[in-house]
């Protein structure tokens, strides 16, 4: 390729899994990177995915090479992050009755011995199968005439976190990460009958600045939003943006993740992640506004009748939250959306079919549990383009915090915290949970727990603002799960803003400006799932914090600041 004088080698549009995981890929070998993301890391479909690094056994018989790519990097992923893994063990039961279900379960039970086979590639154990009464024995909230169940196992992550350490390490070894940062035009220069991506034009989202990068290649990352990025360059892009909501219950309510199938025969799931428990998915083409997407009541009645079937108790539950994500599928035009392929692709864009845009790449498709295969495949294209001959090194470099796991009993005594909120420190940071001790020692009111129902403390909040580009509310509720907690928010997110406003300095108006967007935000999420009790409950709330910052400020959040300077 002809050499000319660039900012840098590659940038990168959007913060999701797989630009952080090219990021980070690419700095790791000396190449020169910028990354630019319009709303936050994890806005998309990586912050809001069904938590999982798993070996992908739906896909086993209509795309097996997801299955093994999934399980393999499953293990590279425990390696390189163990902190931030946990085994998530399942249980899938089978009706009992006529003939024609024993067959099914029979079936099935030879179906997970295939894929026993790829099951040490992510360091799981095989399968067991279980009679009705071992059945009830593991999970006692079952109900139902059963003949039996599988057991299996995956492993559970954080993929916010997953993306902002892949963005940490990637700005620690030269790359720069540019959040709430929008790419307004692709700069194209001519190149003989072709045209050329030379870099980008950019605007600050909340200074407001328009600035420029030039770059020799730039890499289309940005998930659903993919065809509108390509659109900037004028080249031709098609995805199938798939929607998929997750329930958010306030605490672990069973011992195993409950599979089942819903009433058209999709498969969804009860799991216990981290500290709480999760019910999803949906899957149904999406048409509406990526940087809004809702969830409605349909789609929350559609998961709780699915699991209420063989889990009654799920009914009594409390939903603190709802989250909603857009899956970048590849495009097919006729299958079901269950179907549809989650294997993933490069475009490359000099060809005159794909747009003719040389030095223009595209990421489509791809999903959480295969993200850093997808991210060395296409590093090794951009090296090989740019003569770069380092090889990918990100299955056996640890991501930030990854190299040794503190004991959290020991971390809590030296900062004086409860083991709680070490614990959840160390899950989040690993090993540089010895970074916010050494800010408590320094500080120590910052040993204080901002939101109280995660733990999450203020020597936390401060850290992911200086160190892990979080910029707003919202941002921190990302990086910590901060105000995601039974009490939605309310007890933290003013003192969140607070802080946010100290280290970013802005205006205090402007940090509760953002506190108050974030609560109202949090509670249009969750309002389809409310019951009468919780809608009261939300009522008040809301009365509670018009007392505390004004009516107005609450109905218009864009007037939180008034009467301040």
């Amino acid at each position: 390729m002809r050499e000319r004088a660039t900012d840098v080698d590659v940038a990168i549009i959007g913060g999701g899994v797989n630009g952080t995981g090219v990021a980070r890929d690419l700095a790791l070998r000396g190449v020169r990177v910028a990354l630019f993301e319009k709303n936050d890391l994890a806005f998309g479909a990586s912050g809001n995915s069904s938590g999982m690094i798993h070996g992908g056994v739906r896909y086993l018989l209509t795309h097996p090479s997801v299955t093994r790519d999934s399980c393999r990097d499953s293990g590279y992923i425990q390696r390189i992050a163990p902190h931030l893994l946990f085994r998530i063990p399942f249980v899938m039961p089978f009706a009992g009755g006529n003939l024609a279900r024993r067959i099914y379960f029979d079936l099935a039970d030879a179906f997970f011995r295939a894929y026993d086979d790829y099951v040490p590639l992510k360091h799981g154990k095989p399968h067991v199968r279980l009679t009705a009464d071992e059945l009830a024995e593991l999970e006692p909230g079952l109900v139902g005439d059963f003949a039996g169940g599988l057991a299996f196992d995956e492993w559970g992550t954080d993929g916010a976190r997953l993306c902002a350490l892949n963005a940490l390490d990637a700005r620690e070894h030269g790359a720069s990460i540019h959040v709430h940062t929008e790419v307004v035009e692709i700069l194209l220069e001519q190149d003989g009958p072709r045209r050329r991506a030379i870099g980008v034009r950019h605007r600050d989202a909340l200074g407001g600045t328009v600035s420029t990068t030039s770059a020799k290649l730039v890499v289309n990352a940005s998930g659903a939003w993919g065809p509108l990025t390509g659109a900037l360059a004028g080249v031709p892009l098609r995805v199938r943006p798939g929607k998929g909501i997750h329930l958010v219950f306030d605490r672990r309510l069973t011992n195993y993740a409950i599979a089942v199938n819903a009433i058209d025969g999709r498969q969804v799931f009860l799991e216990p992640w981290q500290n709480v428990s999760v019910l999803g998915t949906t899957d149904d083409d999406y048409y509406g506004d990526l940087d809004d997407v809702r969830p409605t009541a349909d789609e929350v009645r559609y998961l709780v009748q699915a699991i209420a079937r063989v889990f009654p108790p799920i009914r009594r539950a409390r939903i603190t939250s709802i989250y909603t994500g857009v899956r970048p599928t590849l495009w097919a035009y006729g299958p079901n959306e269950d179907t549809l392929s989650r294997e993933h692709e490069i475009v490359d864009h000099a060809s005159e079919a794909r747009g003719g845009v040389r030095g223009l790449y595209s990421m489509i498709g791809g999903k959480l549990a295969s993200y850093r295969a997808f991210a060395e495949q296409m590093s090794d294209e951009l090296a090989r383009v740019l003569g770069v001959d380092a090889r990918c090194t990100t299955h056996v470099a640890s991501l930030p915090g990854g190299t040794t796991i503190p004991d959290a009993f020991a971390l809590a005594e030296r900062a004086e915290i409860s083991p709680i909120a070490a614990r959840r420190a160390i899950y989040r940071h690993g090993e540089r949970a010895e970074r916010l001790v050494a800010r408590i020692v320094d500080a120590p009111a910052e040993a204080r727990a901002v939101c109280a129902c995660e733990p999450v403390l203020e020597a936390e909040v401060r850290h992911v603002i200086r160190e892990e580009h979080a910029r707003t509310v919202s941002d921190v509720a990302r990086r910590t799960r901060l105000g995601l907690g039974p009490c939605g928010g309310m007890r933290c997110a003013l003192r969140c803003g607070q802080i946010v406003a100290e280290e970013t300095g802005a205006s205090q108006a402007v940090g509760r400006r953002q506190a108050i967007r974030f609560l109202l935000r949090q509670r249009a999420l969750r309002a389809p799932g409310l019951g009468p009790e919780q809608a009261r409950q939300e009522a008040l709330s809301i009365q509670a914090l018009a007392s505390q910052v004004g009516e107005e400020a609450v109905r218009d959040p864009s007037r939180a600041d008034t009467g301040e300077a």
